[in-house]
């Protein structure tokens, strides 16, 4: 039977694949929109940031830096009729990283709840 994607795990794909976009990443409204105002995420330097603290840095330019991101291996489902939880793979700038988001519905719409980022070794390396 092949794997058909709720709208709910649709939604939370557009809005992480938003939230990847450097003019997103550079505009403070357009953050506040997409990230949830509990906001927490463990980056893959293993810093633990809150919405405040990523929204300065990512306007600052801190990172991801104008590189592009690739993505790979972008999967959600569906936990409850306002969460989602999705998992894939980027490549920025030669760094390898396997990430996962939860993201919830709210009167504003779907806001990235959570994420989690762990740096892996290319293969072959």
């Amino acid at each position: 039977m092949p794997d058909v994607r709720t709208a709910a795990v649709e939604a939370a794909i557009e809005g992480e694949l938003r939230l990847l976009q450097p003019e997103v990443r550079s505009s403070p409204e357009l953050l506040a929109e997409l990230l949830h105002p509990e906001f927490r995420e463990f980056g893959s330097s293993g810093r633990y940031w809150d919405r405040p603290s990523i929204i300065e840095s990512l306007v600052a330019g801190e990172d991801p830096g104008p590189r592009p991101v690739v993505v790979s291996q972008m999967d959600g489902v569906q936990l409850a009729p306002d969460l989602v939880h999705l998992t894939f793979d980027t490549v920025h700038a030669g760094r390898h990283t396997h990430r996962s988001s939860l993201w919830r519905r709210t009167d504003a719409g779907w806001q990235m709840y959570f994420h989690q980022a762990s740096p892996f070794p290319a293969e072959g390396e």
